[in-house]
């Protein structure tokens, strides 16, 4: 977060921290003001789009967006509340509400970005059909993402598992007909595993900073109403949220020229979320 600045004043030797004086005498926090906002994201990927977001940021509010990246799930959200950022914009709504629990709901949602069809990938193989009996398929070992993860599974085809369990594993899996193997491993990690084993669910920031695309991808997840979970948010500090300058960053991000700009970097691996409608 940027570093605010005393001014001192020659009358008296007065140290103001933080603070600005306006025209009438009245001093206010330099973050009130909205000039710089720090956003936290995760990978390469999303750093392109963003900087779009900021240029558009500046032209229409005068407002300063810095990105910091980080290269897992887990920092992000603790950065947050550490305040160490402003806003962060990296997960999916299920994985947001199984790790605001972990801080004690000291989070919120604040705005949609977008989509991303998870997808299972293989340097191996062409087809699902491919796959050969008791081949190794990684998976993300977080408690959402892995939800995911067996949802495409069990949406190829490939598997069943027990839907009463609220954060099912591997280990809940009830139908199995080829013996698949299912290693987990942490998502930043999910794409290294393709040079040596079958095939692997990965994230699709960690699939398009690989470069994966459709010549190896073996299925990819539907767009239905199951997806509401899988949505991604901009996410502020708990009592943050109305923050006019955290409202302008969520304004910048939601127009149509970003979406444009999505299409244009991502093709159909990332979907505008702010007006998507789930059958």
């Amino acid at each position: 977060m940027k570093k605010q600045q005393g001014i001192y004043l020659t009358l008296g030797t007065v140290l103001f921290a933080s603070t600005v004086i306006g025209a009438t005498g009245i001093t206010q926090p330099i973050h009130a003001s909205g000039k710089t906002v720090t956003v936290g994201l995760v990978g390469d990927s999303d750093k392109q789009l963003w900087d779009f977001v900021k240029r558009d940021a500046k032209q229409k509010y005068n407002l300063n967006i810095k990105l910091k990246l980080f290269t897992d799930y887990i920092k992000p959200n603790q950065a947050l509340v550490d305040k160490s950022l402003d806003l962060n914009s990296f997960q999916t709504l299920n994985y947001f509400n199984v790790q605001n629990k972990k801080f004690k709901n000291q989070l919120v949602p604040i705005g949609k970005t977008y989509v991303t069809p998870i997808s299972l990938y293989s340097l191996k193989y062409k087809t699902l059909k491919q796959l050969p009996e008791g081949a190794t398929i990684v998976v993300p070992n977080d408690p959402s993402n892995e939800t995911r993860a067996l949802d495409v599974l069990e949406a190829a085809g490939l598997i069943k598992y027990n839907h009463e369990k609220s954060l099912p594993t591997a280990q809940d899996i009830t139908d199995n007909p080829k013996h698949f193997v299912l290693k987990e491993v942490q998502s930043d990690q999910t794409v290294g595993t393709l040079k040596s084993e079958d095939a692997a669910v990965v994230n699709t920031n960690y699939a398009l900073d690989a470069k994966l695309g459709t010549k190896e991808t073996l299925f990819t997840e539907p767009i239905n109403a199951k997806t509401k979970g899988y949505l991604n948010y901009i996410v502020a500090r708990k009592g943050t949220q109305k923050t006019k300058a955290y409202q302008q960053v969520v304004k910048s991000y939601q127009t149509k020229a970003t979406a444009k700009h999505m299409k244009a970097l991502y093709g159909n691996a990332e979907i505008p979320a702010w007006n998507i409608k789930l059958n």
